[in-house]
């Protein structure tokens, strides 16, 4: 039998491996861990975790965009925020042995690792270091509202929408040249949800950051050029 000093960490070959919650894992109780790991490939538009739903474990992105959705008494539903490869998603509830407060959904093919509930909460009385690096996604959740709010307050809606923009070129652009080209990942109701504003607003936004001449939007073709000339217009305008 193959001793548990001899299994790799399911996350040894992984990007986001320093940073992963799993890291901290003794070897003692790595065979656990590698035992329960689950990796799973999303499509498109496939849910991850349903709103209300009890927590199944703590979910890792290491491939593709999720979306984090509340769904309202009324019908509707906002858009709340992304989630990027290198996040975990689903650690509140977790935390909280309640159910999720959020949709998570995939907004194009994705990859998620995945350790089921009972298994997480074993490895975490194992291994206490574990929960240092949950609270670090919960302060990094803190400080992404905190500069979401502060960039509400400080900047334009037009250089907040190139700041998404850009981070989303960052994560699933396409350099060609001094160019990068993009597919957006979602709706333009999922980019005004994102920015607080009315789709009508939203276009009235795309056509200036056009008319700068930085980005070309043509329905979900996204180029941007990264050597326009920039200024400090975009600060003002």
């Amino acid at each position: 039998m193959q001793s548990a000093a001899k299994i790799d960490h399911p996350c040894s070959k992984c990007a986001f491996y320093t940073d992963s919650v799993w890291h901290p894992v003794d070897t003692g109780s790595i065979k656990s861990l590698a035992h329960n790991f689950v990796r799973r490939d999303l499509n498109e538009g496939e849910a991850l975790f349903e709103q209300g739903a009890d927590n199944r474990g703590v979910f890792c992105i290491s491939r593709g965009l999720i979306a984090l959705r509340t769904h309202h008494a009324e019908g509707n539903s906002t858009l709340l925020r992304l989630a990027y490869p290198g996040e975990v998603v689903g650690f509140r509830s977790f935390l909280g042995d309640g159910q999720h407060q959020t949709e998570a959904r995939a907004l194009m093919p994705s990859r998620v690792c995945t350790v089921p509930h009972s298994a997480s909460k074993s490895l975490l009385r194992d291994n206490p270091a574990i929960l240092g690096q949950l609270a670090a996604r919960c302060v990094k959740e803190i400080d992404r509202t905190h500069a979401r709010i502060c960039s509400a307050a400080t900047k334009t809606y037009k250089v907040q929408l190139a700041d998404l923009l850009k981070t989303l070129l960052d994560h699933h652009g396409t350099q060609v040249g001094n160019e990068k080209l993009m597919r957006l990942p979602l709706s333009r109701t999922d980019l005004s949800d994102l920015l607080g504003v009315q789709p009508e607003t939203l276009s009235r936004l795309i056509k200036r950051l056009e008319k700068d001449g930085d980005f070309r939007v043509k329905g979900r073709h996204v180029t941007y050029n990264a050597s326009a000339p920039k200024s400090a217009r975009s600060a003002v305008s």
